[in-house]
């Protein structure tokens, strides 16, 4: 049997430094810290030449349990459905009205980060409740 190997979750975008802030906020991770000398990324990004300017930006777990996110920039926007997304997991062992109302805060928490609500779905016989969303970029996630 291999062993399990960690990973990291990829994003395509166009503002590294900015969309792993957002998901910070979301995951309650962390950003690495900043290069000695300098008090703040942003400073440290101006201090690069043209060529060396941002195209990545990091964030990770503080626990170290989480994989690392990786934001790196690119030219084209999105402009389709992800193929892959998160599902930021709020209300595991919920169910019910409880499950709903705390995916519900969740949200209104995120949107207040700039997220948008697409669509919440109510539990039926098969599933229990989760809210589609999108992070400030328009990447797909959903709150389970």
């Amino acid at each position: 049997m291999p062993s399990v190997k960690q990973f990291q979750v990829t994003f395509d975008c166009a503002e590294p430094a900015r969309l792993a802030g957002f998901w910070c906020e979301v995951l309650g991770y962390v950003v690495p810290p900043v290069p000695e000398g300098f008090a703040t990324w942003q400073d440290y990004h101006r201090s690069l030449p043209p060529e060396g300017q941002v195209i990545y930006f990091a964030c990770s777990d503080p626990s170290g349990e989480g994989p690392r996110l990786l934001f790196q920039r690119v030219p084209e926007g999105k402009v389709v459905k992800n193929r892959v997304h998160l599902d930021v997991r709020v209300g595991v062992g919920l169910v019910g009205e409880e499950r709903l109302a705390t995916l519900e805060a969740e949200c209104a928490r995120l949107i207040a980060l700039g997220a948008v609500h697409l669509r919440t779905l109510l539990a039926d016989d098969d599933d229990e409740s989760c809210i589609l969303m999108q992070d400030i970029e328009g990447n797909e996630f959903c709150l389970d």
